[in-house]
């Protein structure tokens, strides 16, 4: 599975975001990677809400258009007071927009590319597009898109509304080096409630990418004083974690472990018979799977091969399962793997462990937090994105905790810090409540 990355430079990002106020841009179509139809692009697009087109030429015009209506290809024009053409150049500072003749029509619904009057994208299923000169949008063509149809790219976003700050945050914090202090303090004194075991182990489980390997580095950081890189992490396609690892976590450099093992694990996949699979989460969560061991997609852990640990006891065994999606994805989550977690939830609610969802790159998702970073529980975007993902996932809104990790920061920041700490917190606090519903075993 490639990664589908944006074309748009930073300074044309802006230009675009600028005809919107506060908003956001995900990328939901590419044409040179999806393929320059019309079927492409519907199958991407459809009842995806307000969405604006990106076409790139020779020319070096970045235009399109805008509708704030779904595509549903039912074949009629479609009203849309806010749809609007518009084009960047370098040698404009501002973009050119352009509204509809009428101050109504906005685009006609068909099973073509997005056909707004004046302009049709994909023209014939064709890096083209059609101009149609005066047909419900007027302006100047060598301005619009200095009369080079022939597109080099064709990109389309779901422009979302971030909704500005909350006149008061929705959940209380402390942004105080006191603050940290404590939850360090209590998360390094942290004991289990039960004798046998010394070190709650929570398990991340999440989409390629999502950010469980930056995550446990963040952590790793924040108790090591410094920046460490100890998972493997990065963006690729597929997994970069092919193992099962388990990390312990040091209070410096030579200092005692903290009480808690962080297990990270293949990512899921789209794919069937891709990423994670389901036999291995359960061989994960009663203990049954050693540090190291190489996953096989294709054969799940069976007791016979190397690495199956035979004899478990209760601390070997997953006490909190710890669900991470990137912030900037929730919205984009495909039916496949929205499905993959129900699956999930459903075989870990059987066993009785207790879950949580991790939400990473909150500062990517919103330029308020991105910004300042202790606007999280200020911003009206990241609470209505933790209020979908609860809606998709079906754990409740104060069972998601939104947090950055540590990406290209050479030294600590005290807010982040705080933000992962309060996590942490949480986490071994729902680690308890298995502690508590399970007797104490010793062998298994």
């Amino acid at each position: 599975m490639s990664v589908v990355t944006s074309s748009l430079s930073g300074d044309q990002e802006k230009k675009l975001l600028s005809l919107f106020g506060h908003a956001r841009l995900s990328l939901l179509y590419k044409a040179s990677v999806q393929g320059y139809t019309a079927a492409a692009f519907h199958a991407r697009c459809n009842s995806q809400g307000p969405t604006v087109v990106a076409a790139y030429n020779k020319a070096g015009f970045l235009f399109g258009a805008y509708t704030s209506k779904d595509y549903t290809q039912n074949g009629q024009p479609i009203n849309d007071d806010k749809a609007f053409l518009y084009s960047i150049s370098d040698e404009r500072k501002n973009p050119l927009r352009v509204s509809s003749t009428n101050g109504q029509y906005g685009f006609t619904d068909e099973n073509t590319g997005p056909n707004f009057g004046a302009l049709v994208f994909l023209f014939n299923d064709t890096a083209t597009v059609q101009y149609n000169a005066g047909n419900s949008y007027n302006f100047d063509a060598a301005h619009m898109h200095g009369d080079d149809l022939q597109l080099t790219e064709c990109e389309v976003y779901r422009v979302e509304d971030l909704g500005g700050c909350l006149t008061k945050p929705w959940r209380n914090m402390q942004w105080t080096s006191e603050r940290k202090r404590q939850l360090k303090e209590k998360i390094k004194n942290y004991k289990p409630d039960v004798k046998s075991v010394s070190q709650a182990r929570v398990l991340l489980v999440g989409p390629v990418g999502a950010g469980k390997s930056s995550f446990f580095n963040s952590v790793n950081s924040i108790f090591r004083g410094n920046m460490t890189s100890q998972a493997i992490c990065g963006s690729a396609g597929t997994s970069l974690t092919t193992q099962f690892r388990t990390f312990t976590i040091k209070s410096g450099k030579s200092g005692e472990p903290i009480p808690l093992i962080l297990c990270d694990t293949m990512g899921l996949e789209e794919a069937s018979g891709a990423g994670l699979d389901m036999e291995d989460i359960v061989s994960i969560y009663k203990g049954h799977v050693q540090d190291r061991y190489q996953f096989n997609p294709m054969t799940p852990l069976s007791d016979d091969v190397p690495g199956y640990r035979k004899h478990v006891s209760l601390k070997d065994q997953i006490h909190c399962v710890l669900y991470v999606v990137d912030a900037c994805r929730v919205s984009l989550m495909s039916a496949k793997i929205v499905e993959k977690f129900a699956a999930i939830r459903k075989k870990t609610n059987q066993i009785g462990i207790p879950q949580l969802v991790l939400m990473t790159k909150v500062d990517e998702a919103c330029p308020l937090v991105s910004e300042e970073l202790q606007n999280v529980y200020m911003s009206h975007y990241i609470q209505r994105k933790i209020q979908e993902l609860s809606a998709s996932l079906g754990i409740p809104v104060s069972g998601i905790l939104p947090v950055k990790n540590y990406s290209q920061e050479l030294e600590l920041n005290q807010n982040t810090d705080i933000l992962l700490l309060s996590a942490l917190d949480q986490i071994l606090n729902y680690a308890d409540s298995f502690f508590e519903n399970q007797p104490e075993q010793e062998e298994l």
